[in-house]
């Protein structure tokens, strides 16, 4: 979450005339996250979240992370739902963007994750794959392999400003990755494919909740499994944490076992999702737009956790016995 775009309160309070949750009694933008513009709303019948969209989110895509929220519900998964105006619609324009408010989830977000929230990420993730098998709407993601090279090209010229050398580290490890041997046939289905820990909220060790669907999508289900193990799974050294990994990857596995397949193709699909962050960080790092209410994120931080990966042979090296 973050604010790109300001909102004046006489603006936001005609907006609000449109849907029935009260009047506005204040509100406040969100700093946290890179990609769209968010707002903390207080009004006279309880609290929501307002998103501005932006950035690399498109338009037509919109409808499918609004519905996927309402499907998750429906099968028991704990997310937000967006609220619909007094038509029935859930999307509308604020600030000339695209504009949706959303019920707002209790819980906190872990900022030193433990054992017992890798595990009960592990849990979640795979009951929202497994609510996700009889959605119907399909969305390609447009941040695998063949996404990645035009975020290097718009980065490549500048990489070595943020780490010398980064430039060639790149280049070898993306056309290493584009050389045909990523997975294509491995089960999939409705991934979140951002599920970082500002992402979970929590209840003292339980998950409350799952946010932010903007880069949810339909690719392999193990490719989100190895998201999360970039996500939860190392130190603030980037050290790699083993027994996070283990309590990940074994509560995931208790509600969907992952398949031998999937299994051996792990180690590579978390150099994949390694890279996927190191890039675009990389490109949010260096062009942040002047005056936005942003807090860029570190890519060195995944150069480093790549460099792991690339050491792995097997899901044994995560702490798992294959």
């Amino acid at each position: 979450m973050a604010v790109y775009t300001d909102v004046a309160a006489d603006e936001l309070a005609d907006f609000l005339k449109n849907y029935e949750i009260g009047e506005l009694l204040s509100y406040k933008g969100i700093a946290e996250g890179v990609e769209n513009s968010n707002f903390l709303l207080h009004t006279t019948s309880g609290s929501f979240i307002l998103t501005l969209y932006e950035k690399r989110v498109a338009l037509g895509d919109l409808p499918f992370f609004l519905a996927l929220m309402t499907h998750l519900a429906s099968r028991g998964v704990n997310c937000p739902q967006p609220v619909r105006d007094r038509s029935g619609e859930a999307l509308r324009t604020l600030a000339g963007r695209p504009a949706a408010i959303i019920t707002f989830l209790e819980g906190i977000w872990p900022r030193k994750p433990n054992s017992a929230h890798c595990t009960g990420v592990g849990k979640v993730l795979a009951q929202m794959h497994l609510a996700g098998a009889d959605f119907a709407m399909v969305r390609a993601n447009a941040l695998s392999v063949a996404g990645w090279r035009p975020l290097f090209e718009q980065a490549a010229a500048r990489a070595d400003e943020v780490q010398l050398g980064l430039r060639d580290f790149l280049k070898t490890e993306l056309e290493y990755l584009e050389s045909g041997v990523w997975p294509k046939a491995l089960p999939g289905g409705v991934i979140h494919a951002d599920l970082f820990p500002d992402n979970v909220f929590f209840l003292e060790d339980k998950v409350s909740g799952i946010i932010d669907f903007t880069f949810a999508c339909t690719d392999m289900l193990a490719y989100d499994v190895a998201i999360c193990l970039n996500a939860w799974c190392f130190e603030p050294d980037c050290s790699f944490n083993v027994t996070k990994a283990r309590a990940l990857l074994s509560a995931y596995g208790r509600e969907r076992k992952l398949t031998k397949a999937e299994e051996d193709a792990l180690p590579l699909l978390a150099r994949g999702a390694a890279l996927r962050f190191l890039l675009t960080r990389l490109v949010d790092f260096l062009n942040v737009p002047k005056g936005a209410l942003v807090r860029p994120k570190d890519p060195l931080e995944y150069v480093r956790k790549l460099r792991f990966h690339q050491t792995v042979t097997s899901i044994r090296d995560y702490g798992v016995l294959a």
